[in-house]
């Protein structure tokens, strides 16, 4: 947890990760590079604390946040997975 912040209770912990996750999941129109910013400031993590739970490296972490990498789908679902999410492709309803 970033030092920046007081340490939480485990069970406050859990809840900034499930308020996360449904701010992310409610939010389709996010760009990839929004939802790593949100997951990461919600449930405070430094970049350092975020790649080690995703098995990427902190530079993976800050090139997306900044823009300078979009990130492969098998980094996104690095990042997601650590949460229980995984990226995908569906198909759009059509409309008539």
């Amino acid at each position: 947890m970033d030092k920046r912040y007081n340490a939480l209770p485990l069970h406050a912990q859990l809840a900034l990760r499930r308020e996360a996750v449904e701010d992310v999941v409610s939010h389709p129109e996010w760009t990839l590079q929004a939802c790593v910013r949100h997951l990461k400031k919600k449930m405070r993590l430094t970049s350092e604390e975020m790649a080690a739970l995703a098995g990427v490296s902190t530079k993976t972490i800050q090139d997306i946040e900044q823009g300078r990498s979009a990130g492969t789908v098998q980094t996104m679902n690095r990042i997601f997975g650590m949460l229980g999410l995984k990226l995908a492709v569906v198909r759009m309803p059509e409309t008539h």
